[in-house]
């Protein structure tokens, strides 16, 4: 499904030139599960970012299907089936999650259609259809209408960056589930990058990067007992995960 082939990202700074993704070659194949973890700062957003389009790599090609898209634009992407979806959901003052919905599916859903997605993802539709995309919203809820979008866009490959971040324990606890159904329901490929043990679990495959580089690939029985070791979750991820991701 998706090739990465020889990927490298450079950006300037003070001292020159600074490699963020570095010779990287990764295959994500058609319905898997796959997350990317490692520590802060070694490139797993930057490495999202490259395959959505919202940055192009200074060396290397990315292949879709087959064909090269490189230098395919996000919108070329969305159209192909990739879907990206933000650490931090944007709000979109004025518009209401219905409008939002046909949107996301390029077509003029029913309300009952608009509702099923939302029911998807564990939203009382008669509650969110009408409400505004906007500050209202709490993060939990916001991630929920997120992924409900990516339902009705029927995307085949769907790229989450760190879909923790900024939401509470419950809706953490409900976002797992939502990702467990989201599978069942798209048949298609999800990668997400954390370092959630919760959603390191659910995985089929875990990739490890660190330094801009694939350290570890494996299935989840292969990494996760090497990332988490016999200490506790909270304590070896504060051990493995240290400063800002790029």
């Amino acid at each position: 499904m998706l090739t990465l082939e020889n990927i490298s990202f450079d950006v300037a700074d003070a001292k020159g030139e600074k490699g963020i993704i570095k010779n990287l070659s990764l295959t994500i194949e058609e319905g898997k599960f796959v997350v990317i973890t490692g520590p802060n700062g070694g490139g797993k957003s930057t490495l999202a970012k490259l395959i959505a389009g919202i940055e192009k790599p200074t060396s290397g090609r990315i292949y879709f299907d087959g064909e090269e898209i490189t230098e395919k634009s996000i919108t070329d992407r969305a159209n192909m089936g990739i879907s990206y979806a933000f650490q931090q959901p944007v709000r979109f003052k004025g518009i209401q999650v219905l409008d939002l919905l046909r949107l996301a599916a390029k077509t003029n859903l029913s309300a009952a259609d608009a509702c099923q997605y939302l029911s998807e993802v564990g939203l009382c539709a008669k509650d969110y259809i009408n409400r505004e995309v906007n500050a209202s919203l709490s993060g939990g809820e916001l991630k929920r209408i997120e992924i409900a979008t990516v339902l009705a866009r029927s995307s085949r490959l769907s790229v989450f960056d760190e879909p923790e971040a900024g939401i509470d324990l419950w809706s953490f606890q409900n976002l797992i589930q939502v990702f467990e159904r989201m599978r069942e329901i798209t048949k298609g490929s999800i990668l997400i990058i954390s370092h959630q043990e919760r959603i390191l679990n659910i995985a089929d495959e875990i990739v490890v990067i660190a330094d801009g580089q694939i350290t570890k690939r494996g299935s989840r029985d292969e990494i996760l007992p090497g990332i988490l070791g016999t200490a506790s979750a909270v304590d070896a991820c504060s051990k493995f995960y240290k400063g800002g991701d790029q």
